[in-house]
């Protein structure tokens, strides 16, 4: 098992803890209380330095998709959405209905939508894309308005539009 160095990058939505290998980026999260942040020496790879900059150029408007090498394990359903995830355009959403249809199963939008929850490598893998049927902004492990801050950003920047919620 290689080993896991992390690092923090204070966002425009809050403190992110980023952490990696030598090889790949595990996770990309939020942390909100002082207390999740991990005490003693962090590292920084390669690729987590490379992260952090393309997590600039995000924020900043400058960058829309990511290319860097992520890893999370899961099983193959797993998997699968988490690389549906990574298809969603840009600036766009698709309800978890809809993400059900494209990995070939309407029937398990329930494990989609758990599944989807389980992403530890958010932005990156753009689980904050996912809404539900009626449009609302249902479930975001960074919390709803963080979901509403990234999409409304990504509305503005590949639209040309202030707002995409009133």
């Amino acid at each position: 098992m290689e080993e896991l160095y992390y690092t923090y990058y204070q966002s425009p939505i809050g403190m992110i803890k980023i952490a990696g290998t030598d090889h790949y980026i595990a996770e990309l999260s939020f942390i909100d209380k002082p207390g999740q942040m991990k005490h003693g020496e962090p590292g920084i790879s390669e690729v987590m330095h490379q992260c952090t900059e393309q997590l600039i150029e995000f924020f900043s408007g400058k960058r829309k998709e990511f290319d860097i090498p992520v890893h999370q394990p899961g099983t193959f359903f797993q998997q699968k959405v988490w690389g549906e995830l990574l298809q969603i355009p840009y600036g766009k959403t698709i309800s978890y209905l809809e993400l059900s249809r494209l990995i070939g199963d309407e029937k398990a939008v329930r494990a989609v939508a758990a599944t989807n929850g389980k992403n530890k490598i958010g932005i990156i893998i753009p689980c904050h894309r996912v809404i539900g049927s009626d449009k609302s902004l249902v479930g975001y492990a960074g919390g709803v308005w963080r979901k509403k801050w990234l999409l409304q950003h990504e509305f503005k920047i590949s639209h040309g539009i202030q707002t995409l919620f009133d």
